[in-house]
């Protein structure tokens, strides 16, 4: 798919030593089953600002749309009506986290979210590292808008990043930093999936595929119940809680999440990671352009390479 002109930068080291995906990867649209496709693009174009970038048919009658800002994918959604909805106690997705590239990028999009009647608003706050809002989609599924503060703010010590949960005043944000033209068109500016946070039943058992396997870093180790990773320096591309699914198995095939996305720069990113999957015994599939395996809980995590295409992508 096509870059956006947002990104989360990586270390100035860049490539792989092997052990650990590239810190130039970058978080690609996550898939969602969903059981009305027609309300929940609704809401998507008229609650995020964004706009169909491809559509299509499968066998069978399932449909697949990808909509994002420009030619940037920001979700795709997979009409599966009939499913059981989404288990809050169930491991799956926590949230899905757009990012902005200034605050007045971030406060449009909260303003437009908070306005439309189906959205359920969750909280917002000030992580240190970022400013996040959060929400609920019509079926359940968490979203964050958030913006970076610059990286010589963050704090490191021991390898670790120093976040926490403060106080963020949503009307005082918006009052201090929406201008008019980002609220009537929030749409032009650009946003990408900076990370996406997961609900599992082990944090050790996330931190063993996530982290040993996978190849993230750590990022925060020592949040109660909670595991965050990254590449790069990133304060965490992934990140994994128990919050409200300690001790959950693997899900039956339900509405929600469907597939975590992430793309590295070349083909020896892949190679690397498929010698750490043979190493651990994981069952994956290399597909040439693109390595496919499943987390413990049943989530499939999609690593490809860049500019594989949407129909490749829908063709999963």
């Amino acid at each position: 798919m096509t870059a956006s002109p947002l990104t989360v930068p990586g270390s100035a080291s860049g490539g792989t030593d092997g052990q650990h995906l590239s810190a130039d990867l970058a978080m690609d649209a996550v898939t969602l089953r969903v059981g009305d496709l027609e309300l929940m693009s609704s809401y998507y174009e008229n609650a995020l600002a964004l706009t169909p970038i491809e559509e299509k048919a499968r066998v069978g009658g399932e449909v697949h749309r990808v909509l994002g800002r420009g030619t940037t994918p920001f979700v795709r959604l997979v009409a599966t009506p009939g499913l059981p909805a989404v288990d809050p106690r169930q491991a799956g997705l926590f949230h899905t986290a757009f990012l902005f590239e200034d605050q007045a990028s971030l406060a449009g999009t909260v303003l437009r979210a908070a306005q439309d009647p189906r959205s359920r608003f969750v909280g917002s706050s000030d992580h240190l590292v970022s400013e996040a809002f959060y929400f609920a989609d019509p079926e359940g599924n968490g979203i964050e808008l958030y913006w970076d503060r610059p990286r010589d703010q963050w704090t490191w010590s021991g390898g670790q990043v120093a976040m926490d949960t403060l106080l963020l005043d949503p009307e005082a944000y918006l009052r201090t930093h929406l201008s008019d033209d980002v609220a009537t068109s929030p749409g032009l500016r650009p946003g990408i999936v900076g990370h996406v946070h997961l609900q599992v039943g082990d944090v050790d058992a996330a931190r063993t595929f996530y982290v040993d396997t996978l190849g993230f870093e750590t990022t925060v180790g020592s949040h109660p119940g909670a595991l965050f990773a990254a590449a790069g320096g990133y304060h965490h591309h992934v990140a994994m809680n128990t919050w409200n699914s300690r001790g959950a198995g693997p899900r039956a095939t339900s509405l929600g999440l469907a597939d975590v996305a992430i793309t590295v720069p070349g083909r020896e990113d892949l190679d690397a990671l498929a010698g750490r999957l043979t190493a651990a015994r994981s069952r994956f599939a290399d597909e040439g352009r693109s390595v496919r395996v499943t987390d413990p809980w049943g989530t499939p995590v999609t690593i490809s390479l860049p500019g594989t295409s949407t129909d490749e992508l829908l063709a999963r």
